[in-house]
């Protein structure tokens, strides 16, 4: 399994880009304006040459912090790369091994206003389609002439997660506090992420533990003859029509393991396959009331196999384990692993690629690791007191 460094997935935190290196030498100014006899008609002169002299203030100061920036970051994947090295060798990881001061923020003037009209402005850019589940059912019918099995309420579902992730290893409070976490403490097993609290899905991240169409795939590759074992059990224990159901979910999720399985066992090439509508109808598993708490659950268990195969014994907090689950297991064990003194003192932007820190403001404003795991205990506490928490609580 390939370890990513960040899921950029539901926090608010989203814990979810970059700003480009553009240095000022590069720009034609003359360039940035239409002709001087077009733009007279809309503004003199001397607003011209007032733009000119600030556009060029503000790209050489906008220069200036890239490369202020630039080497920032740097520094933090070679901390990086000198903390996984060690960790290889089994050698002690100290506070020389991370960057102790937080990034640079841009404070110079902002970008001036072009006086001048554009003469051909820019297409809209296009936007990704995000698919939700109505995308997902009609993939699943489309190239496997299947449709989940839905729970009867919601509290059944409740009921098979609890259920399972009891069996599996998971304790209650893991699973209730990283649910009210992903999904603010009221979600529904089909809830997906932006379309819990408003009506534009965010991305393809859907259940208690909000996976995303990658991890689906993933976990179908990783764990997927397992659930093809339970499957098979049940329909064992069964007669009739509801035997015939469980043998053809049974048959569907060997051909959706099958093609999981198709590509090496890596992130990226898992990706490519989520990203088409196949990929799309295997994510339709995670509405499923038998495998949807398979998938809840091992997506969180694989964090904690992934722990205590590295030597980490006492149980994971429920904030150290959704750090884990947010940030990719390598990330998060990082975090998992480090004394209270140097959680203090650590910047969570450590544990960040640029790109994905500059999008996440929680991680900006809780800026040590101790803060971060500090606030997510906090939403925990809160979100736990909400009625869909308080319900699968219950069901365990």
């Amino acid at each position: 399994m390939h370890h990513r460094t960040i899921r950029l997935a539901p926090l608010a935190f989203a814990l979810t880009l970059p700003l480009l290196a553009v240095p000022a030498s590069a720009f034609d100014l003359n360039s940035l304006l239409p002709s001087v006899s077009g733009a007279n008609a809309q503004a003199s002169s001397d607003v011209i040459a007032d733009y000119r002299r600030r556009l060029k203030e503000y790209l050489e100061a906008r220069d200036a912090f890239e490369q202020e920036a630039a080497a920032y970051w740097t520094d933090i994947a070679e901390k990086r790369r000198g903390r996984n090295a060690k960790r290889r060798a089994h050698v002690e990881i100290t506070l020389d091994d991370y960057v102790l001061t937080q990034p640079p923020v841009y404070t110079g003037p902002k970008r001036p206003v072009n006086p001048a009209p554009e003469t051909e402005p820019e297409p809209p850019r296009e936007r990704k389609h995000i698919p939700i589940v109505a995308d997902l059912l009609k993939a699943a019918a489309d190239y496997f002439q299947w449709t989940p099995q839905r729970p009867a309420n919601e509290i059944e579902f409740k009921r098979a997660y609890a259920r399972f992730a009891s069996e599996t290893g998971l304790t209650r409070e893991q699973a209730v506090r990283v649910y009210s976490f992903e999904t603010g403490g009221d979600g529904r097993h089909d809830s997906q992420s932006g379309l819990i609290h408003s009506s534009h899905a965010i991305s393809t991240a859907i259940g208690y533990n909000q996976l995303l169409t990658t991890n689906t795939v993933e976990l179908l590759a990783e764990q997927g003859p397992e659930f093809m074992k339970i499957l098979a059990q049940r329909a064992a224990s069964l007669s009739g029509p509801a035997r015939q159901a469980m043998e053809h979910k049974l048959a569907v999720l060997k051909k959706m393991v099958a093609l999981a399985r198709s590509v090496p066992d890596d992130w990226s090439e898992h990706q490519k396959i989520a990203d088409t509508p196949q990929g799309w109808a295997l994510h339709a598993m995670v509405l499923d009331i038998d495998v949807g708490p398979m998938l809840q659950t091992h997506k969180l268990m694989t964090s904690v196999v992934f722990a205590r195969e590295r030597g980490f014994t006492r149980p994971l907090t429920a904030a150290e384990l959704e750090m884990m689950n947010l940030t990719g297991d390598g990330t998060g064990l990082d975090m998992v692993t480090m004394p209270q003194v140097m959680r203090e003192q650590v910047p969570t932007s450590n544990f960040f690629q640029r790109g994905g820190y500059e999008r996440n403001p929680v991680a900006i404003h809780h800026n040590t690791v101790a803060k971060l795991l500090a606030v997510t205990d906090a939403r925990m506490d809160a979100n736990c007191k909400q009625a869909g928490a308080k319900e699968l609580g219950a069901a365990f």
